[in-house]
């Protein structure tokens, strides 16, 4: 009876089973095909190009210096639409998290109307100070925070929901000021949160492409990210582009399966 029981509760039905197995396929198949169709015996001569050194090290900073805006940012926001009640919350709430399902390309023409030489803020930044912000590196910075934020914003805001108020009413009641609350008591709490936010942050910002290219361009060593130089060499040298695809993958895998592994012992789960 005992292992009957073990084996109903840990197999899944095959109503259940039968999708789970092509869902994964599906997602796992172009992997393998990328893996499969690898230049792997050219792979040293096309990782060593200067060119694409320079991309990755752009992508891997660019998104690194988003992330870190999305969580200066995000965090408190996240805080305030869980936390305070305002009126045309949820408006404002369905306005941030619009990025995550409006077209990339369509948020780059969005930034350019905004940060522009004749855009909305980017007139009199161009008037007062001379620089024009899209088409250099801060650009594509602000691009990957753009489309990348809101996925850190919704992570973190069901948190802040889900945890323990009374833990912050009793260090008021101790004499606690609201900011010594938050940072010692309910930024804690939700601490696997916010590595796990930060995480689809940073994933997001590197792999992103459409914003990236419509409001910073594509110039070698100032703009093109990895995802720019994979979509050119798909045109001209597909074996490169396999490779420097080959390249985001790893490490995509690294740094997730790092970040999990810690937000995983964080949160207490074995």
């Amino acid at each position: 009876m005992t292992h009957r029981r073990r084996r109903g509760h840990h197999g899944a039905p095959w109503p259940l089973g039968l999708p789970a197995l092509a869902g994964a396929a599906f997602l796992l198949v172009p992997l393998v095909g990328l893996l499969q169709r690898a230049p792997w015996s050219a792979l040293p001569q096309l990782l060593t190009d200067p060119a694409v050194a320079q991309a990755l090290r752009l992508s891997l900073v660019s998104a690194t210096a988003a992330t870190l805006i999305g969580m200066a940012l995000g965090i408190p926001l996240a805080w305030v639409l869980a936390r305070v009640r305002l009126p045309g919350v949820n408006l404002v709430r369905a306005l941030i998290t619009l990025p995550l399902v409006l077209p990339p390309v369509v948020g780059g023409v969005a930034l350019l109307m905004a940060f522009g030489r004749r855009g909305l803020l980017g007139q009199y930044l161009y008037e007062w100070s001379g620089f024009s912000l899209p088409f250099t590196t801060a650009a594509v910075v602000l691009a990957e925070t753009f489309v990348a934020m809101p996925f850190l914003v919704i992570t973190v805001e069901g948190a802040f929901r889900g945890a323990d108020r009374d833990l912050d009413e009793a260090a008021a009641t101790l004499g606690a000021r609201r900011m010594t609350v938050f940072r010692r008591v309910t930024l804690p709490l939700v601490g696997p949160s916010v590595v796990a936010g930060a995480v689809l942050c940073w994933a997001r910002a590197l792999g992103e492409f459409g914003a990236t290219i419509t409001f910073a361009g594509n110039f070698p060593g100032r703009t093109q990210t990895m995802p720019l130089s994979v979509y050119l060499a798909l045109e001209s040298n597909p074996d490169a582009a396999i490779a420097l695809s080959l390249v985001l993958l790893l490490v995509s895998v690294a740094v997730l399966v790092a970040m999990r592994t810690r937000w995983l012992r964080a949160g207490g789960v074995s």
